[in-house]
């Protein structure tokens, strides 16, 4: 896992102490090395974590055999070996899947993306045709932000901080991006919290020539259902799974995995054990709470791992916080990413690969709401005004924790889904604070509002690259370990999204194709768990001391930089010590660290 950046401008070498600065910003996503390599037109930079051919021939930028085209890559691609006896023709001079992605370059252009596998943001500088060709993996595993410079230059790099220490950007805030964080908790993954810094989003590529700006979507997830029994779903489902763990086991370094206990990182031990006599798994839990610890135990003890537990108190808070939340550049409210952190932290002393269980959920149907959104489809099926006047009136329906009147309010399961599942703010919350321009994010399918598996689709393009896999990619980073997905594997994961909503969840069960294929590898307990969080709550949080002195001096205060972003006066109605609160709390760290302009 690496850092990238460059800055394409006419006698690129004057920008060596911009492009210097640029890496430099970026060291905890590469700590092993950085190099720089300049043409007329294009200086591009590299911070290195050595995961794959350790050697001086995997540094990066790295240059084509013909020297007319330079390459540097974040991320991983997963099976290369393969694609390189494709490309064979190619003079290579190393071992590194960097060098795969020139030579598919070299033969293919731009049309190397439809077989390139793993995770990756890269640019690829083609001095002949003076050109700059990025691209960005299906998911959202890689981050790359651009933007225009002062002067005209093009700027690219993993992260925003990057842009930013060019010293050639002056950023200003993006008003939609703020409302969708203050709904959702995160900046949208197809924009950034700045309307002059952009971000490429997953499954595109850019292409910069002539002083000109192009992006394209080259990859679409799949939108119909497969018609499949259960028995044939849980043979390709383990089949193609133990595949996917297979090419991602592949490192010239040990490569570890985070045990939680759930089923999903469970899984993920286990199948790693078909091909590993041995293995490294790491847990994390507060001491004193309720954690999954005892779980992880168990596979552990299960597949012999060299298992870490790592349990601490749970500290100061606001000390947490400040150290952590500019990793982010972007206001980010998912309370988790102390625990991810602290987990990443402990991890990287150990290992500097590790696999995760993320997005397990999203193809799977874990989540508790999307069953909920099962139930109440039924209820959205009745249209006679009659029911709909009984049920508000007098309420008239089950006892049941999900039909409510709030609930049963929305037109269909995706206007709940989008208005109700995980929100901080509701729209007319987020305009009394004085924020007004709300974002319509599009995507590469037109739900139907009432399948379950079209939600979960857009999950996958709307949550998982906003939210998950910027807090994995962060945290990680911030430690300098590198995390992989096996679950977003593009045969494993297409073939779980195309599979049928009854295959997934029912009014009893969830994850059922998981459960299905898997239990056997799982102990009796793992079996009949459900999902479990990290088992704090923000009221819990906001109990100690010094997380309140650090929101008073923050959101109490009206000179605070937040204030230059929302109304004070409405926002002293929402420190109410819930998810609002921390929300705005994030904000106004971010903000203070980034003091940003009236704008």
């Amino acid at each position: 896992m690496c850092g990238i950046a460059g800055i394409i401008s006419p006698n690129a070498k004057k920008y060596s102490e911009q492009i210097q600065k640029m890496t430099n910003a970026m060291i905890h996503r590469g700590p092993d090395s950085g190099h720089h390599e300049f043409f007329e037109n294009a200086a591009l930079g590299h911070r290195r974590l050595s995961i794959i051919d350790l050697s001086e021939t995997g540094k990066q930028p790295m240059f084509s055999q013909t020297k007319k085209a330079c390459i540097v890559l974040n991320g991983e691609i997963y099976g290369y070996q393969d694609l390189k006896k494709k490309y064979g023709d190619y003079h290579y001079r190393g071992s590194s899947d960097t060098e795969v992605i020139l030579a598919m370059h070299q033969k293919s252009g731009k049309k190397l993306l439809h077989e390139l596998p793993g995770m990756f943001a890269f640019a690829i500088w083609d001095d002949e045709k003076q050109e700059l060709f990025c691209a960005r993996d299906r998911f959202g595993e890689k981050p790359l932000y651009y933007a225009t410079g002062r002067n005209g230059e093009f700027i690219f790099a993993s992260e925003i901080k990057g842009i930013l220490a060019s010293g050639l950007v002056e950023p200003k805030i993006n008003h939609e991006a703020l409302y969708h964080f203050l709904q959702y908790g995160y900046v949208s993954a197809f924009q950034s919290i700045y309307s002059n810094i952009f971000t490429l989003p997953p499954a595109h590529f850019l292409v910069y020539s002539n002083g000109k700006i192009s992006t394209e979507r080259y990859y679409e997830i799949p939108k119909n259902d497969l018609n499949i029994s259960l028995s044939e779903a849980k043979e390709e489902f383990t089949a193609l799974l133990k595949k996917a763990i297979q090419k991602q086991i592949i490192a010239d370094v040990e490569v570890g995995s985070f045990l939680s206990g759930g089923l999903d990182s469970s899984t993920i031990v286990a199948m790693v054990n078909e091909f590993k006599n041995k293995q490294t798994t790491i847990s994390f839990g507060y001491s004193g709470e309720h954690s999954e610890l005892e779980f992880a135990e168990e596979i552990a003890r299960k597949y012999q791992t060299n298992h870490f537990e790592i349990q601490e108190n749970r500290g100061n808070i606001a000390m947490d916080l400040l150290k952590i939340a500019p990793y982010f550049d972007e206001p980010f409210a998912d309370m988790s990413f102390i625990p991810q952190f602290k987990i990443c932290e402990a991890a990287s002393r150990h290992l500097k690969v590790v696999l995760a269980g993320d997005a397990g959920d999203e193809l799977f149907g874990g989540y508790s709401f999307y069953r909920i959104e099962n139930l109440l489809r039924k209820h959205f099926s009745y249209h006679h005004p009659l029911v709909k006047f009984g049920l508000k009136q007098f309420g008239k329906f089950r006892e049941t924790s999900f039909l409510t009147k709030e609930n049963i309010a929305h037109k269909n399961i995706l206007d709940y889904h989008q208005n109700s599942v995980r929100i901080f703010f509701n729209p007319s919350q987020i305009s009394e604070l004085g924020i007004n321009l709300k974002y319509h994010q599009s995507y590469s399918f037109k739900a139907n509002p009432d399948s379950l598996n079209d939600i979960m689709r857009t999950d996958l393009e709307k949550y998982v690259p906003g939210n998950m896999l910027v807090k994995s990619d962060r945290m990680a980073m911030a430690n300098s370990l590198e995390v992989r997905t096996p679950f977003l594997d593009q045969d494993f994961a297409e073939f779980c999204i195309q599979l049928p909503e009854n295959l997934k969840l029912d009014a009893e069960k969830d994850k059922m194709i998981l459960r299905e294929a898997m239990g056997n590898y799982w102990t009796e307990t793992i079996r009949n768990r459900h999902k479990q969080g990290f088992g704090s709550s923000v009221e819990n949080w906001f109990a100690e001391k010094g997380l309140m002195d650090l929101s008073d001096d923050l959101l109490k205060n009206k000179t605070s930089a937040i204030f230059e972003l929302i109304n004070f006066e409405a926002a002293q109605k929402f420190l109410n010590k819930g998810k609002q609160h921390w929300n705005l709390l994030q904000l106004a760290i971010w903000a203070e660290n980034n003091q940003p302009p009236n704008s």
